[in-house]
């Protein structure tokens, strides 16, 4: 059911590039702030990869060794770094005239944190799976 959910969510991303081609095209006040660029250049590329990522780590998760909840870990930390790290980027340079991230990028340490310990209790339950 949740591979069937990332997938439902994915082309919200696909809309997510075209706003950023949009941007490119049409919104001079973009274009003059390479910072907002390239963090939402940033969130975008993080989305996408990090949705893909949890569609491919879903295949393994019930051929590894762990517990119910890590199992739950697994399933659902990288969704969660696929939601916390962009609306990191976007939202800490939210308005065209911003010169440095605000408080908000912080997310992004949660999200990457998150992301890690996922894919490293995956690691581990495949690793004890071969024992």
């Amino acid at each position: 059911m949740l591979a069937g959910w990332l997938l439902v969510i994915l082309p919200s991303v696909m809309v997510g590039g075209v706003s950023i081609l949009t941007f490119l095209i049409g919104t001079p006040e973009y274009m003059a702030n390479q910072l907002r660029q390239d963090l939402w250049r940033a969130g975008h590329a993080h989305a996408g990869v990090f949705l893909i990522l949890s569609l491919v780590l879903l295949r393994y998760v019930d051929e590894a060794t762990l517990g119910r909840m890590a199992k739950w870990l697994v399933r659902l930390g990288p969704p969660v770094a696929a939601i916390l790290l962009p609306v990191a980027f976007f939202l800490s340079v939210l308005t065209p005239t911003a010169t440095e991230p605000n408080a908000l990028i912080n997310l992004a340490y949660a999200g990457a944190v998150v992301l890690a310990a996922a894919v490293v209790t995956l690691g581990v339950g495949l690793l004890r799976k071969q024992r």
